[in-house]
């Protein structure tokens, strides 16, 4: 708040606006804000890790709260990355900043709409479904363009070394071949990402497959039992577990 307020007063607070003054600044404010934003500066680092080290010890609901507020500060950190840290260290071409303040732009309202959303407990479970979208789909498109531009430039310079030109040809395979990688591609990042950040799900996941295989050959009914009830146990880690089963009915011959 007090961040917000000398800002508005101060006159090298218009980040983005060039040669436009601040008709409401105020020439003493502008040390204040130069000072607060140092000390904000220093604070930030601790209070962006303070949700995630919370998130390592919270469990249930309050962990799915956390989630929402953790990916809604990070996406304002990469915004903010985008926006400003990367131009201001090295020269960048003008769509780059823009589309960096664009992001920014797009994931201010995150944090007090993630805040709502844990208070409201409203789809508080879809954050987990939100995060691997968004681990998934960030991998595969850091990577299909990684592939673009090496594709690009390995085929132009085959091209110049045995054409002595350039050709659109290179552009055309690059596209073809992105799309050929892109299903194969993402279903290989999701299996990874479901490894890493989901073992618990993936490992439930392939213990039903194995179960399921099981189940197609074994006639032991005792057998049948057994791994029904370690299943469960594996998957669903209930306190306790047991099986009924029906008695078949008695047809009486006349």
């Amino acid at each position: 708040m007090v961040g917000t307020i000398s800002s508005a007063f101060s006159f090298g607070a218009n980040a983005g606006l060039g040669p436009v003054q601040n008709p409401l600044g105020i020439e003493g404010f502008s040390n204040v804000y130069d000072a607060i934003l140092t000390l904000l500066t220093l604070l930030i680092v601790p209070a962006a890790l303070s949700p995630f080290a919370r998130l390592r010890r919270a469990e249930g609901v309050e962990r799915q709260q956390i989630k929402w507020f953790a990916y809604a500060a990070a996406a304002t950190v990469v915004g903010i990355v985008l926006a400003y840290m990367i131009p201001n260290s090295i020269d960048t071409s003008p769509w780059f900043e823009w589309a960096g303040y664009a992001l920014l732009i797009a994931t201010t309202p995150a944090i007090p709409i993630s805040i709502g959303i844990a208070i409201l407990r409203y789809r508080l479970y879809d954050i987990d479904r939100i995060i691997n979208r968004t681990l998934v789909y960030g991998a595969l498109t850091v990577m299909l363009v990684l592939v673009y531009v090496g594709s690009v430039v390995g085929l132009q310079f085959l091209l110049r070394s045995f054409a002595g030109q350039e050709s659109q040809l290179a552009i055309v395979a690059s596209t073809l071949a992105i799309a050929a990688l892109f299903n194969p591609l993402r279903r290989r990042v999701q299996a990874v990402v479901d490894r890493l950040f989901y073992r618990r799900k993936y490992d439930a996941a392939k213990t039903l497959e194995e179960f399921s295989a099981k189940l197609r050959d074994e006639t032991d009914i005792d057998a049948l039992n057994s791994e029904l009830l370690s299943t469960v146990r594996k998957t669903m880690q209930p306190e306790h577990a047991s099986l009924w089963l029906r008695e078949p009915e008695r047809t009486v011959e006349r």
